[in-house]
């Protein structure tokens, strides 16, 4: 709705009052006149004509109508074809990946707007203040504006050039949907989906480019996994206990044929590295088969490239399970200054790990304090607090 909106009002805010004025209408009109047979569609009409009704209110319609890249498409037509919504989400996509736009600023966006987290959602994924980031996006909205972006897909020889900052945001869509900050569910469907969809779409539009196979292909590789990560009654299962059996064989035959095209490119991207060390997983018949000296060797690839302190965490796991675990203990300390994990769970919950292997029982029982503590998702939560109850 908001993709769709944006591109007859050509103003964001606009854009975002109108399409929550469609759900007020709908409040009111449904519950007398029932519920159509397209709401999606009825929704989005709304919207649009009431921002072509704000447009014509302010009388800067002669205005923003040349700005627009399809002026034709402000109209109050029902837009429930799948293209259209396709073509527009892209547009928008591109919009807030604008080079205008500081690159965080252009993954936050996009990720408020696009896909629809919660400023609260985007502030846990950047490990920032929800204040913070509500002045982010605040910040980047009015630089659109006043930079007037356009609202349009790039053109074949632009694209290399706005690609990877699109890139990190399907990337970061995924991360949010395959294990949601917060929440009574592990998985959000419904943004694994889109963020494979936004990537199959990319797959398209740039079927030679190294990067998109690479992020299509951890995606898929990762959540071939997904079917055996939570058991019936919603308990987290580790990568070490899943039954590979219900791994989606489909996505990691898909997965592996693009994670081979992705790195014959050289030298290989992030996106490819990430998607083969999902790869060796999904290879391993069984967690004791799994090559973790191959894994730690693609670690040290990827954080050469990418000198991230997420990625030198799992770097750094995947030293414990290499070398031992008083090894992966050595290194998971060496982050502990790292600014960027100190509201981040999952350096306490992995020191907590070592240490309880290490028979080190009081430490491991602080560190799974720490990271209860630090974890708003309740089925890690629940984890976490079974493996406290155990330890003690």
């Amino acid at each position: 709705m908001l993709a769709a909106t944006v591109r007859v009002a050509g103003d964001i805010d606009l854009a975002e009052e109108c399409v929550q004025d469609a759900y007020a209408r709908a409040l009111t009109a449904w519950p007398e006149s029932g519920i159509p047979s397209k709401p999606a569609a009825w929704l989005t009409t709304v919207a649009r004509r009431s921002a072509i009704d704000s447009l014509r209110r302010r009388h800067t319609h002669d205005r923003v109508l040349p700005k627009l890249i399809e002026p034709e498409g402000a109209t109050d037509e029902p837009l429930d074809e799948e293209n259209d919504i396709v073509d527009d989400r892209l547009r928008l996509i591109f919009t807030c990946c604008h080079p205008a736009l500081a690159p965080e600023a252009q993954v936050a966006l996009t990720l408020r707007l696009l896909c629809g987290l919660t400023t609260d959602e985007v502030a846990h994924m950047f490990l920032v203040q929800e204040s913070t980031m509500a002045a982010r996006l605040t910040r980047a909205k009015k630089k659109i504006a006043t930079a007037r972006v356009p609202y349009r897909v790039p053109s074949p020889d632009e694209l290399p050039m706005r690609i990877d900052a699109v890139l990190t945001v399907v990337h970061l869509l995924f991360t949010t949907g395959h294990t949601a900050p917060v929440g009574d569910e592990l998985i959000r469907r419904d943004l694994v989906e889109r963020s494979l969809n936004l990537a199959r779409m990319l797959r398209t539009l740039l079927p030679g480019n190294p990067d998109v196979a690479g992020l299509m292909a951890l995606i898929l590789l990762t959540d071939a996994r997904s079917a055996s990560r939570v058991t019936g009654d919603g308990t987290l299962t580790l990568l070490a206990d899943q039954d590979r059996s219900q791994w989606n064989r489909h996505e990691i035959a898909e997965g592996l044929s693009l994670v081979r095209e992705a790195l014959e490119y050289r030298p290989p991207g992030r996106f490819s590295l990430m998607a083969a060390i999902a790869a060796v997983h999904a290879e391993a018949p069984n967690w004791s088969a799994t090559d973790w000296t191959e894994l730690v060797g693609l670690y040290d690839l990827l954080v050469t490239i990418w000198p991230s302190p997420v990625v030198a965490l799992n770097r750094a796991v995947a030293v414990g399970f290499a070398q031992g675990p008083e090894t992966g203990l050595a290194a998971l300390d060496a982050l502990a200054n790292e600014p960027q994990l100190a509201s981040y769970g999952y350096l306490s919950s992995a020191r907590a790990d070592f240490l309880g292997r290490l028979g080190r029982v009081e430490e491991a029982r602080i560190a799974y304090k720490d990271a209860l503590r630090l974890t708003e998702n309740e089925v890690e939560r629940h984890f976490l607090s079974r493996r406290l109850e155990q330890l003690e």
